[in-house]
């Protein structure tokens, strides 16, 4: 079993769309091509290309050419097989988008095809296979009016829309970074940022992967994205992604927690778990639909396309929240053309900016739409000022703050996987068991009897009991400690347990990722990495450089300043660190700074984390080991020499470590030496002398039995920085040259 080698894609989350049967499937099938052929290029993959799963019979050679052709202008470039795997699932997603609005949304059944179209989201991802001037524009006329006065883009801006200066801009990376942070503040430290008028390769690699990694942190799905296709500027990804950043702009405030006065909205019967469940998309819907009915208005409005296009619901809308802007000639008029302009004229004196035009309204397009009708509710949302019956987040305790933090971080986790489903609020949405099971099968492929599992929507109580069944039985085959957890707790939605579920499943991920490199080292002997083993490595890394801090356990409180995290990513990627910006964390404000550094730096690293400033400054133990866990499994990645070590006696910190997040293993190790480090990685990992990774202590009676840690760091390969060499002597690659002058912005 260790000798087993399958097919490892550098890029985690790519991998993760496959398993290893369709990898083998298809590498032998690229390289019996390239064999063939000498190069694959857009001219030979075609033919290969329309026989495979999803795509035969479905969808012409020429067409396929032509898809190609978007992405690879060039018919001679040839492809590389992550490459081919990346457009293989684009085009599956196109066949999946067409069928879908064909039958009106139909999907697979209760076992269908899990990975052919895994990242086309129903409520946030809008992949742009055909470039759509009408929406490019729109986005520029947003680009524009948002960071159009920052200090360094200033410079580049405004964007004409009817050229390509927008995919030119974006090559650098700066300009995708400034708009993730106009979408969700302080999502990405800017002092992160490479900014210089010429960036090198490197430097430019570190912004989109920083970007890529804090756009999958607040919500966006970049699985079929990666550098190079930014780097390159291509048109439908770029587009697809700025869709998604904008999108969740326009809608944060769509929630009962930034605007309780949605709860006007619902019968006060309405379960207040259900109504925090929904996407920001039906939020928005209901609010429309609410006041459609004030209005007088006989149809419900259910989507943001065909059931808009007469512009006769935006009329009488606008009636009902202005009606001092709004003539009975707008209603009265019977031309479309007419009154989709009169709305528009009637919504700019709302001061909503014009990003779409009468005929985006006539002819349904979902993407403007759904941003016209945030606007008008971002501008007059026509809900009471009387919120005394509502106090969601005044009377939050400590515990469920932590908690609706540790929810946000297993929600973006889950939507990051690539998994069919998507999440709005974890405790609601995995209560029909479905969204665990698409989960399961993603961490430990073929684990799940897709036989016995049903697809929502489930109307049955005992289906849903019957998914959930299966999600613990499947948990305990993999050894989680699952003690007081049974089917019908998910099923109430028990926030502890699930909680502790989701844990022992990010938990899993890392150390299976980390055990993926393991089991390609020689000797590796079936020895798997523990918590105590990333401690140790944690350790041995920030001495190894010279330095002197130390973690004593994941829940170390001088870990609250930071200083230890940026001496170890400064450790695996010494010029990643710009220590002038680093603060000594005494103070609160300067927890902070170093916090929110920290976790840019990570990202820029090419780290896929989740957690927020507060989990460092907090010390939350889960969130740390996933940090920690992150940075090892990147160093791991990019780096031949060993990285872990056996110790020769064990060591109690290590033992504490350890029982801190609830693993069983006994034998510990110490931090290695110096010395002990420049012994190879095969050597290394065939000698930890620890047990199963997935072992846990028995869940604690308040339902957090689940304490094993770390999610994954999934896309840890993206990022190529420029090394410095390292202090003990390793040379790594050294600074590319700047690039010519012609990089455009940044």
């Amino acid at each position: 079993m260790s000798g087993f080698v399958g097919v490892v894609v550098s890029d985690p989350s790519l991998q993760g769309q496959f398993t290893q049967v369709e990898l083998r499937s298809l590498k032998a099938k690229f390289v019996s091509l390239k064999r063939d052929s000498g190069h694959v290029t857009t001219k030979n993959l075609p033919g290969l290309m329309k026989k495979l799963r999803g795509l035969h019979e479905v969808v012409l050679e020429e067409e396929i050419a032509a898809f190609l052709s978007e992405s690879y202008p060039d018919s001679d470039q040839e492809i590389e097989f992550e490459s081919f795997l990346r457009e293989y699932l684009n085009l599956q997603a196109r066949v999946s988008a067409k069928e879908g609005s064909a039958a009106a949304g139909g999907g697979g059944g209760a076992g269908g095809r899990k990975n052919s179209s895994s990242f086309l989201k129903s409520t946030i991802t809008t992949l742009l296979h055909n470039l759509n001037q009408a929406e490019k524009s729109s986005y520029v006329a947003h680009i524009n009016t948002y960071l159009g006065e920052d200090p360094f883009l200033k410079k580049y801006l405004p964007i004409d829309p009817s050229g390509n200066q927008l995919f030119d801009l974006i090559r650098d990376g700066v300009l995708l970074c400034k708009l993730i942070n106009v979408a969700v503040p302080g999502t990405i430290d800017e002092r992160a940022i490479n900014k210089k008028r010429v960036l090198n390769p490197w430097e430019r690699n570190e912004n989109h992967t920083l970007c890529l990694n804090s756009a999958k942190a607040i919500g966006c799905t970049v699985v079929n994205i990666g550098t190079q296709d930014l780097v390159e500027g291509r048109p439908h990804l770029v587009l697809g992604l700025i869709s998604q950043i904008i999108k969740i702009q326009l809608l944060a405030d769509l929630n009962l927690k930034k605007t309780p006065q949605l709860v006007e909205l619902f019968d006060d019967s309405k379960d207040i778990d259900e109504v925090l469940s929904l996407s920001p998309e039906k939020m928005l819907l209901r609010w429309m639909n609410h006041h459609l009915k004030k209005a007088g208005y006989k149809k419900t409005v259910n989507n943001f396309s065909s059931d808009v296009k007469d512009g006769e619901a935006y009329a009488y809308l606008l009636k009902a929240l202005a009606p001092e802007t709004s003539p009975e000639t707008t209603l009265e008029t019977k031309n479309p053309d007419e009154r989709a302009k009169m709305v528009l004229e009637q919504a700019e004196k709302l001061d909503c900016k014009r990003y779409l035009t009468p005929k985006d309204i006539t002819e349904g397009s979902a993407n403007l739409n759904l941003a016209f009708v945030a606007q008008i509710f971002q501008h007059r949302n026509g809900l009471t000022s009387d919120i005394k019956q509502v106090t969601l987040t005044q009377s939050a305790s400590r515990d469920d703050v932590l908690v609706s933090r540790e929810e946000r971080a297993f929600r973006m986790w889950i939507n990051s996987l690539g998994v069919e489903s998507y999440l709005n609020n974890v405790f609601e949405d995995v209560r029909n068991g479905w969204v665990l099971l698409e989960v399961l099968d993603k961490v430990s492929p073929g684990s799940v009897n897709w036989k016995l599992a049903s697809k929502p929507p489930i109307k049955l109580p005992f289906r849903k009991l019957e998914n959930c069944n299966q999600v613990v039985k499947i948990g305990k085959e993999l050894k989680f400690s699952l003690v007081n957890l049974a089917g019908n707790d998910i099923v109430q939605g028990n926030k502890k347990l699930i909680v502790a579920l989701l844990w022992q499943l990010m938990r899993f991920n890392i150390l299976q990722l980390l055990n993926r490199l393991r089991s390609h080292s020689k000797g590796s002997q079936g020895k798997q990495i523990t918590d105590a083993d990333i401690l140790n490595w944690a350790n041995s890394k920030v001495k190894a450089s010279g330095r002197t801090s130390r973690m004593e356990s994941f829940k170390d409180k001088s870990l609250s300043n930071g200083v230890f995290f940026l001496e170890l990513l400064s450790a695996v990627q010494p010029r990643v660190v710009n220590w002038k910006v680093v603060t000594k964390g005494e103070a609160d404000e300067e927890k902070k700074l170093n916090a929110t550094y920290i976790i840019s730096v990570a990202r820029k690293l090419g780290c896929s984390v989740f957690l927020l400033p507060e989990d460092i400054i907090e010390v939350n133990q889960k969130m740390i080991l996933t940090l920690t866990a992150s940075i090892m499994y990147w160093s791991l990645l990019r780096q031949p020499q060993p990285e872990i070590s056996e110790a020769s006696e064990p060591s109690s910190m290590a033992s504490d470590a350890t029982s801190d997040i609830g693993s069983e293993d006994g034998a510990s190790t110490a931090a290695p030496s110096e010395s002990e480090e420049a012994n190879s990685l095969s050597d290394s990992l065939s000698t930890l002398t620890t047990d199963d990774a997935t072992s846990n202590a028995p869940p604690a009676e308040n339902g957090n039995g689940a304490t094993p840690d770390a999610p994954p760091a999934e896309n840890g390969n993206d990022a190529t920085p420029d090394a410095q060499p390292a202090e003990n002597g390793n040379a790594a690659t050294p600074d590319a040259p700047p690039a010519e002058n012609g990089n455009d912005a940044t």
